[in-house]
């Protein structure tokens, strides 16, 4: 394991968030902001309480869900398509770097962000409501696995993508909706039977409902269930990203 190879790359990929901190940190933080003050206010007073939790309580994994899932792939996207784009991949290619050592090193950067992100989140979310974490281990696991997972999604969507638009493509037409529509602002109790059953189909269903368990004890599905989904979907993109660099998949030609 070549770790002065992994800790040049994740320094680099780290530096850059702070170069750019207002669109890493700053933009996240007040648009989650934004949620809370009209959410928490124009919905929370007709809605008091959701499984026993105030609204503005339970909306907040949700909408730390939401940055996690979208900074993640934004962060790891990036980070792999801009030496594309420049032409420097084909020496990180040809240096002695394995690909283990590549991913872990964009990965790891990546989630690293989106973790410190979210943290901060949390740490805004305290100030609009009275938050609680029953399960902070549990907590920090679902954090780190949903960050792990989406930033591999989005190391996987950098090496796809052949242009600047369809780095933002599917974070912005599938992932975005599919959070709006997997329980971030409401629980899917609240649904007649017919999309309740549909919304299982949804995957981030389960990132939310078992991130959320760990802060109130109460969830749509099992926590079992939604973690054995998250490996599963963590394991689906390991196995791309494997593929990716056996085949050279956009990345020899």
């Amino acid at each position: 394991m070549n770790l002065y190879a992994i800790r040049a790359i994740y320094r680099f990929e780290m530096a850059r968030t702070w170069r750019t901190v207002l669109q890493s940190i700053v933009s996240p933080v007040v648009s989650t902001s934004l949620y809370f003050v009209v959410f928490g206010s124009a919905i929370g007073s007709r809605i008091p309480e959701v499984g026993g939790v105030s609204y503005g309580a339970f909306i907040v994994p949700g909408l730390v869900m939401l940055s996690l899932l979208t900074q993640s792939i934004s962060n790891a996207s990036f980070g792999i398509y801009f030496p594309k784009f420049t032409g420097t991949i084909y020496e990180l290619l040809s240096a002695p770097v394995s690909t283990l050592e590549i991913v872990i090193s964009y990965v790891g950067a990546a989630a690293t962000k989106s973790i410190a992100l979210g943290l901060i989140i949390m740490a805004t979310a305290a100030l609009f409501v009275p938050m609680k974490i029953l399960h902070p281990g549990w907590m920090l696991l679902f954090l780190v696995l949903t960050a792990v997972t989406f930033s591999l999604l989005g190391f996987i969507i950098g090496i796809w993508a052949d242009g600047f638009e369809k780095l933002q493509f599917i974070p912005t037409l599938i992932i975005t909706p599919l959070t709006f529509l997997g329980g971030s602002f409401y629980s899917i109790d609240m649904l007649p039977p017919f999309w309740q059953k549909l919304t299982l189909f949804n995957p981030v269903v389960y990132l939310i409902s078992g991130f959320r368990w760990s802060f109130y004890g109460v969830s749509d599905v099992g926590v079992g269930i939604s973690l054995a989904m998250t490996l599963l979907f963590m394991a689906i993109c390991l196995g791309v990203v494997v593929w990716i660099f056996r085949t050279g998949y956009r990345l020899k030609t």
